[in-house]
């Protein structure tokens, strides 16, 4: 299988990247950086990059398609203080619309697949039902996702493309903090079995790694 992950450079898009590798899968990790290796160069905000890489990629069909890369930019910032419209813009240009821009931007791939999907990695943050309070401009942008996701589902389903919207779980990464409950392998490993299991039937699931639904 052709797998394509945004964001592979480190946490859960590295641990999806080497389990995913070492299931056999011919996979593909994109980083903001500079590309070595597995890792290719993409910014997901923008159109210009993500188009350099699907012309580099043009030949390649893509059959699962995870947008991994996102930010957490105001972690540790109090709620009253996130008045600085740069940092809303700057989350959401990354965990949205570079979501968009790349399920856009490689479309065309995921046509070519016999088997084609769509992984979101958005968060039980982005969920209304689970609304905790605190980091607003994270929990709005991956809210966002969400919405984006599953009307992505709506839209792409007569194409033959189901699109599944995941929660990786409390991982334990920078973002996570080693606090968290479970590792990135074990993040990884749930997660690329839901993408296994994700179908026509079940397109616009929101899930957790470990398969239990996540509530909208």
């Amino acid at each position: 299988m052709n797998i394509l992950i945004t964001g592979a450079n480190r946490g859960i898009g590295a641990a999806l990247l080497t389990t995913a590798i070492g299931h056999g899968d011919k996979a593909i990790g994109t980083t903001r950086g500079v590309g070595h290796d597995t890792l290719l160069p993409l910014d997901v905000r923008d159109p210009a990059s993500c188009a350099a890489l699907a012309e580099r990629l043009k030949d390649t069909p893509i059959d699962l398609l995870v947008c991994n890369a996102g930010v957490y930019l105001e972690k540790g910032m109090p709620a009253d203080s996130l008045t600085d419209p740069q940092l809303w813009a700057d989350t959401f240009a990354t965990n949205v619309t570079g979501v968009y821009l790349t399920a856009m931007a490689f479309l065309p791939h995921l046509k070519r697949s016999s088997a084609p999907k769509l992984a979101i990695i958005s968060s039980q943050m982005g969920s209304n039902t689970r609304a905790n309070g605190q980091s607003y401009i994270y929990r709005a942008s991956k809210s966002a996702a969400l919405n984006l996701g599953r009307n992505l589902a709506v839209d792409l389903k007569p194409q033959g493309i189901p699109v599944g919207i995941y929660h990786p779980g409390w991982v334990r990464t920078d973002m996570g903090t080693n606090a968290a409950d479970i590792g990135t392998d074990e993040s990884a490993r749930g997660l690329l079995e839901r993408f296994d299991a994700l179908s026509l039937e079940t397109t616009g699931c929101f899930e957790m790694w470990n398969g239990d639904a996540m509530p909208l």
